[in-house]
């Protein structure tokens, strides 16, 4: 496994790196034989150090999660041990997974290739003594695109979905359905739960 182990504006040493390897190779290599390579940046916010791991183990399949302390260590610690928990929740399925290759549960889709974008949020509307700032709002204001890349949308069943959002720690996730090819997204409710949007469910339906 590829590691790379940066600080941001915070320097970073040999121990530290060493305690993150040992310390990943470890929980990683329980559920995964050839992980392809893992990021963990340090950065520092007030008092606070916050540590932030990517790991990449193939399949689709990211592993992503962050926490802050008062020491480096600690931080990383503490989002590794969320890495490992959401591992072991997940123990049978991944051990599925891997035996996936040629049968019907992980039989291998084509991921879709999906344009995807960062839109700037709108300015704030000012008023100074009743008169509108030199900001002019239009009635049908037009974000402004910053970033654009290309993200692959998997064919997978609900569960599937689900575990990845879960492992990568991410608000939501597009799929296709495994059960009937539509579109389909899941996010992360307020209150913790998973929300599951399936607009060829409603059609099937017949509503």
């Amino acid at each position: 496994m590829h590691l790379s182990v940066k600080g941001k504006q915070l320097d970073v040493g040999d121990a530290l790196r060493t305690h993150v390897s040992d310390n990943l190779a470890t929980i990683v290599g329980k559920y995964f034989s050839r992980p392809i390579e893992a990021n963990v940046v340090f950065s520092r916010h007030a008092h606070l150090f916050k540590a932030d791991i990517s790991v990449h183990v193939g399949r689709g399949i990211m592993l992503q999660s962050n926490a802050e302390a008062a020491e480096p260590y600690p931080a990383f610690d503490t989002a590794a041990d969320k890495i490992d928990k959401r591992l072991r929740r997940y123990k049978r399925r991944l051990r599925d997974h891997h035996k996936g290759d040629g049968s019907a549960e992980g039989a291998a889709f084509e991921p879709f290739q999906a344009k995807k974008y960062i839109l700037e949020a709108e300015p704030e509307d000012h008023h100074v003594d009743g008169h509108d700032s030199d900001t002019v709002l239009d009635d049908h204001p037009q974000p402004v695109i910053i970033a654009e890349m290309t993200t692959a949308i998997d064919t997978l069943t609900v569960s599937e979905a689900v575990m990845r959002m879960d492992l990568a720690e991410l608000p939501a996730l597009m799929f296709f359905n495994r059960a009937h090819g539509g579109l389909n997204m899941i996010y992360r409710r307020p209150d913790g739960n998973v929300g599951w949007v399936d607009p060829a469910g409603i059609q099937g339906s017949g509503a």
